[in-house]
């Protein structure tokens, strides 16, 4: 028998935005699909009591703050000074410190974490938040009207700048590649940031037992490196609570050696946050003075996973974790290795281990090799999120992606991801080996991501926020002038090893372009030729097609017809299911869809033919197994058919017969047919089409089909082959 149902369906209201766009089928309804959803109901922020903030705050330090925490490990290692000086020293320490108070606590701290698209962040979430409130597609002609804003709440709060969007798709090009090139450098910090983080704790072995070859600490670090990725398979949950003891004596005990060097070397150090020693460094040491930010910038690595590693804990557990533990750590602990180095400047090229006393030194270096490790765990969480939304966005080849939590959506693993990152690290460490080297590319992702963040972050505050144009001013003007002075002065290492992120971003950018340019040549095609219902009418009549019993879920991309592939399948299979059911994945330009508006069921004007859209956004997950999907659209299906049918005053007789087909056919067995597409590079392409459809056919040939994706059996998934002309 058919499972009961148990939900209750919105008003019409509710429905009328989401159904207007669909010409083809004579109803639409919203079926309540949450109570057999199986999706898990996150807590909300503002519920969540006070200890529970308190544990979450505790777990971010193993994820959310370890590359920036450990940055101590190379920002004064990296700085190419010569003879420097008691007012270099300070000018560098306050240079330092008012970067962490300007860039960590206000921009990222205050004004990023509420720039949160409800719950997401990092650089697509942006993205998505503006698109959605400007009322601009994602340049995807099968996301049409998915933006889940209505027309006249868009039109009531669009600004003017969001207008020009609107209209120019130059605009909003040069907005995506903001983006995909914000995320390129992001992933670049992923391996980035293992690769220094580790290399620089091990390097310390080295000061008591100078005969260690420095091949032995890069074989080191690439063994630990290997052991990090290996465990990202068990969560983010479990990695924190595993790592967070450790990042906790780290943030613990490196202020508590920093306030003794204060006190032993030089007591003044805190004079330096009057600003006027950044001016006098800068009119002393000149060109020279400038070069050494592509050092400096170093102590702010790691901030961007503050906001992009958002969807795996809450807004206020990271800030309470930055505010109160790190950001003091950070002062203290580079006021610490100030002080020593004022006293003893030639020793800044170890300017860590140099200024740990003899007495904890051996403690101190293994609770920095192993908060190396934890610093590495932030950008790899980070960058397992920004995979997977650009991933649902349909700009990334799909990937599998596991929710490694019942209870947090936002928390992911990719094994195809992790292995790259892996390989990428330790080959950044076997092929470069050198700090300083690694180090000047660090400077590049760091400064490149963070002015990024800044440009996407003054768009949310005029078009969403609409903030005083003061603010947005002064907000603008401070942080793109900071921050445009850091990338002039790390753009000079290119050659130095500033290449690798940029080597590393072209590569990702390529791909994820190679295949948006694919997907939206297909989409093109699909919709030039669809099948509309007077079409699937006059296949359907021919008498040698048979309509075979059984459920068939025929999966199509565009929502305003149906996938020319159908014309295929029944010109050469001369069948149909009795009961078939045209399913649509819609992507909506919002983290998560409400249960309630999950399932839409559309009815067509055949025997036996359905419509069904399954709505999701990029932070829900679409993984649902083994019959989960099936019987989630059929309770909402027999549910349409009762009401549907008595909205038209059908005799019961009717509604009793089509309950009965459709419980028959589920008696039959259901399958899953979806197309495998490819395209057919004829003699009139042009070679840039040759090269970029080539391209996207390797990728899509190599990536994982979209079916698996759902969670459907093996045994009951069928993919019809057909070439499309390109």
């Amino acid at each position: 028998m058919l499972p009961s149902f148990d939900g209750k369906i919105p008003s019409s209201s509710s429905s009328s935005s989401s159904s207007s766009s669909q010409p083809m089928p004579l109803s639409n309804i919203f079926v309540d699909s949450g109570s057999r959803a199986h999706l898990p109901n996150p807590i909300p922020v503002g519920k969540q009591s006070r200890w529970h903030t308190l544990v979450v705050a505790y777990k971010t330090l193993g994820v959310v703050f370890g590359g920036l925490v450990t940055s101590p490990l190379y920002v004064y290692p990296s700085m190419p000074l010569k003879s420097p000086t008691e007012e270099d020293y300070l000018g560098i320490y306050s240079i330092m410190f008012w970067t962490l108070s300007l860039i960590g606590v206000i921009k990222y701290a205050s004004i990023a974490l509420k720039a949160d698209d409800q719950g997401e962040g990092g650089t697509f979430a942006l993205y998505s938040l503006l698109c959605r409130h400007m009322r601009i597609e994602n340049l995807s002609a099968r996301d049409a009207d998915s933006s889940g804003v209505s027309d006249s709440e868009g039109q009531e709060k669009q600004s003017r700048l969001g207008k020009i969007f609107k209209k120019s798709v130059v605009a909003r090009r040069v907005l995506l590649f903001i983006s995909i090139l914000g995320m390129c450098m992001l992933i670049g910090d992923g391996v980035l940031t293992p690769a220094i983080s580790v290399l620089s704790a091990i390097e310390g072995i080295r000061a008591p037992f100078p005969k260690v070859s420095k091949s032995t600490v890069e074989a080191l670090s690439a063994i630990i490196l290997i052991f990090l990725f290996l465990l990202q398979k068990f969560g983010t949950s479990r990695v924190s609570f595993l790592f967070s003891p450790i990042m906790g004596m780290w943030t613990l005990t490196t202020p508590l050696v920093g306030i003794y060097s204060i006190i032993r070397h030089y007591p003044g150090v805190f004079k330096a946050l009057s600003p006027h020693y950044i001016l006098m460094f800068f009119s002393k040491n000149g060109k020279e003075g400038w070069q050494s930010l592509g050092g400096t910038i170093l102590c702010i690595t790691g901030s961007e996973a503050l906001f992009a590693d958002l969807g795996h804990f809450s807004r206020s557990s990271i800030q309470l974790a930055f505010l109160f533990t790190i950001y003091p750590s950070l002062v203290f602990t580079y006021a610490g290795q100030t002080a020593y180095l004022i006293k003893h400047p030639h020793d800044h090229e170890d300017g860590f281990y140099k200024f740990i006393p003899s007495q904890v030194y051996w403690p101190m270096f293994v609770i920095a090799t192993l908060a190396a490790v934890v610093a590495s765990q932030s950008l790899i969480s980070a960058t397992f999120s920004l995979v997977k939304q650009s991933v649902v966005l349909d700009y990334f080849p799909r990937v599998k992606v596991v929710h490694t939590s019942c209870s947090k959506e936002g928390e992911v693993y990719s094994p195809e991801i992790n292995y790259i990152l892996m390989i990428l690290c330790v080959s950044v460490i076997l092929i470069f080996g050198d700090g300083k080297d690694i180090g000047n590319a660090f400077g590049v992702v760091v400064s490149m991501v963070m002015l990024i963040t800044t440009i996407l972050l003054t768009l949310v505050m005029i078009v969403i926020w609409r903030t005083s144009p003061v603010l947005v001013f002064l907000f603008c003007f401070t942080f793109l002038t900071m921050e445009s002075i850091y990338v002039s002065a790390v753009l000079i290492k290119i050659p130095e090893g500033g290449w690798i992120p940029f080597a590393i971003s072209f590569i990702l950018a390529f791909i994820m372009f190679g295949w948006y340019y694919g997907r939206q040549r297909k989409v093109d095609y699909e919709l030039t030729h669809k099948i509309n219902i007077d079409r699937l009418r006059v296949l359907l009549s021919d008498p040698g097609v048979q309509r075979v019993p059984g459920i068939c879920f025929f999966y199509t991309n565009i929502q305003d017809g149906l996938t020319p592939v159908l014309g295929h399948y029944i010109k050469n299979m001369r069948s149909l299911h009795k009961v078939t059911i045209f399913t649509t994945l819609r992507y909506l330009l919002v983290p998560k869809v409400a249960p309630n508006e999950r399932i839409i069921i559309s009815k067509f004007d055949l025997k036996g033919i359905y419509g069904c859209i399954i709505q999701y956004g990029y932070a829900d997950s679409l993984h649902l197994e083994g019959g989960n999907l099936v019987n989630q659209v059929i309770v909402c299906l027999q549910d349409f058919i009762t009401h549907y049918s008595g909205h038209l005053s059908c005799d019961e007789t009717g509604i009793q017969e089509e309950l009965t087909n459709l419980e028959e056919a589920m008696n039959v067995g259901v399958v899953h047919v979806g197309g495998k597409t490819r395209f057919h590079i004829g003699q009139n392409c042009s070679w840039f089409d040759r090269i970029m459809l080539a391209f996207y056919e390797v990728m899509h040939s190599n990536c994982r089909s979209s079916l698996p994706a759902l969670g459907v059996p093996l045994p009951q998934r069928m993919e019809v082959g057909m070439l499309y002309e390109a």
